[in-house]
């Protein structure tokens, strides 16, 4: 009886370890990569295509980070279910909200002021570089809340017949037209993060 039962916990603990594993790894890559981002923001060296937007429209609407990141989520979830004519997967909202709500947590705690003393603005954006391929690549290995504009060029590249490159370029480009048109920080790590961290 109590080898059957330590049986059916075992059998129960390898069930659940690989849902476990991945939810930690997705946890973490989020944490992560809300890290890299603070420091991209603090670096003031420019930041990736899609938070130049979110800040561009902070900027306007004075809305949180996390806020501005859900809602624009919520139109690309929108436009992929108008596109595909079924329910969007929630997981990349939920990404984006928590990701943004990570980074206006470290924005409240005032996170820079123990790092900026220590660190000058090209040493932090390559901390950001770091943290941020690094967070998007435990994200992607757990299988959960892929960003919303690769679920969107993926989409665009069954449709169009569009290479994957291209459909992620259009989005890229228009995140970063339109977020410097709102005053959001371009710069030097905008390039960076297109050009390093994806083949990180």
């Amino acid at each position: 009886m109590v080898k059957k039962m330590i049986k059916n916990k075992f059998e129960m603990y390898k069930v659940l370890w690989p849902s476990l594993k991945r939810n930690f790894m997705y946890g973490c890559g989020c944490l992560i990569f809300s890290f890299g981002a603070k420091f991209f923001i603090d670096a003031k060296l420019g930041v990736d295509p899609l938070d130049v937007l979110v800040l561009g429209i902070v900027k306007h609407v004075g809305l949180t980070i996390g806020i501005v990141s859900g809602s624009i989520a919520l139109v690309f979830l929108a436009l992929w279910t108008v596109w595909n004519w079924k329910w969007p997967p929630i997981s990349p909202f939920i990404t984006m909200s928590f990701v943004g709500t990570l980074i206006d947590i470290w924005n409240w705690a005032h996170l820079e002021r123990y790092t900026t003393p220590v660190l000058s603005p090209y040493p932090m954006l390559f901390m950001g570089l770091v943290f941020a391929s690094y967070g998007s690549s435990l994200i992607i290995m757990s299988g959960i809340g892929i960003r919303i504009m690769d679920l969107v060029a993926i989409t665009i590249t069954q449709k169009w017949r569009w290479s994957f490159f291209r459909a992620k370029m259009l989005f890229e480009v228009g995140f970063l037209s339109s977020g410097w048109l709102l005053g959001g920080p371009v710069g030097v790590g905008t390039v960076l993060f297109v050009c390093v961290v994806g083949p990180f």
